[in-house]
């Protein structure tokens, strides 16, 4: 009862009022702690934000305010119907601030809730097309957000070059003598180091541009209506400065697996090329008409990157002690691991199919 008349009072920071308010756990949020508020007609999410993941929170609260009013214009000048339920609502405090922060020091902040609404959690290529329109279509609304880049919220999130750079400290280190079992596979991702490095490469150079980027693209980050057709894209505390690819790459990784990312049976483990074509469709009937041949050109590729950034951030917390991911039993991340290395494996297998359907699915809607 303790903790239900704080979170009412926190609410009441927001909404001035505390009469009538009902607040409710709402979901299992791997970051933030989210819950459904009500108080009268209106319905509310209140989130806490992870203060040790989200270090700035001013920024990251202008970020999503930023994305979210220049998202809702767009859907505006569209003569889109019903815009409140297409793009989350950030409910400010009485005297403007988009957060607040309690006593133990805690930050808090508030938005609408989408109502008849639904996520999910497993795909099918009808959905990944779905998902691939909804990731595509965000991206192009924010492909013209005015006022400069975002703040980054999380430092080099999607950089291979520094992933790689802190497996290799870890390597050295070897804190928890680990490093003779996995020495195989620390050969195996040494091995195609270089390759993966080619997006940040290319930027440099000056041919790869970073854009306004999701960077946590999973299905569950889209919410449907009763009829199975996008909302809105949710959970924009990563929206950063980024390569398409990287978002691209991402749902495939958590998408189109067989297998779980963790599984230990490497047997159920491959990519699913079905997914892979409907995602690719759907996001590049809206992407395609703004990106530059050399984003098309890498969006496969970027499959494979973000597996390998994964299978690189899971096998260097396994070196390090198990500091970061939590575990399930002992040898948890080393299982990850292996997982996404043979995803990986997979992806590198199929990659002139998947160029295959990426460069034919742009040609039918750059034309």
């Amino acid at each position: 009862m303790q903790e239900v008349n704080k979170l009412k009072e926190i609410v009441a920071r927001f909404t001035g009022n505390v009469e009538g308010v009902e607040v409710k756990p709402l979901g299992a949020g791997h970051i933030n702690d989210s819950f459904k508020v009500v108080a009268g007609e209106k319905e509310y999410v209140l989130q806490r934000i992870n203060h040790a993941i989200f270090k700035n929170v001013p920024q990251l609260q202008n970020n999503i305010l930023r994305v979210t009013m220049h998202i809702r214009q767009k859907l505006m000048d569209a003569g889109v119907q019903d815009v409140d339920r297409r793009v989350l609502t950030l409910i400010p405090t009485p005297d403007g601030k988009l957060f607040c922060q309690d006593e133990d020091g805690n930050y808090w902040r508030m938005m609408d809730f989408i109502r008849d609404s639904k996520s999910y959690d497993e795909i099918n290529p009808e959905l990944a097309y779905r998902a691939g329109l909804a990731f595509g279509d965000f991206q192009k609304m924010l492909a013209d957000l005015p006022g400069g880049p975002l703040f980054e919220t999380i430092p080099n999130f999607h950089n291979i070059e520094s992933r790689l750079e802190t497996f290799r400290d870890s390597v050295r280190a070897n804190k928890v003598g680990r490093l003779a079992e996995v020495q195989g596979l620390v050969n195996e991702l040494e091995a195609r180091a270089d390759e993966m490095c080619k997006a940040e490469r290319l930027h440099r150079e000056g041919k790869l541009v970073k854009r306004t980027n999701h960077c946590d693209t999973k299905v569950n980050n889209i919410l449907f209506d009763r009829n199975d057709e996008v909302l809105c894209v949710v959970d924009l505390d990563t929206v950063m400065p980024g390569y398409v690819l990287s978002d691209f790459g991402d749902f495939i990784r958590t998408g189109a697996n067989k297998g779980a990312e963790d599984d230990p049976n490497l047997d159920n483990v491959e990519v699913d090329l079905e997914i892979f074509e409907g995602y690719a469709n759907g996001y590049l009937e809206n992407a395609a008409s703004f990106l530059t041949d050399i984003e098309i050109e890498n969006l496969a590729f970027g499959a494979k990157l973000l597996t390998y950034m994964q299978t690189v951030r899971f096998l260097t917390d396994y070196i390090d002690g198990d500091n970061y991911y939590k575990i399930s039993y002992g040898n948890h991340n080393l299982v990850r691991s292996k997982a996404q290395f043979k995803l990986l494996q997979s992806l590198e297998e199929n990659f002139d199919k998947m160029q295959e359907i990426v460069l034919k699915s742009a040609a039918k809607f750059k034309a």
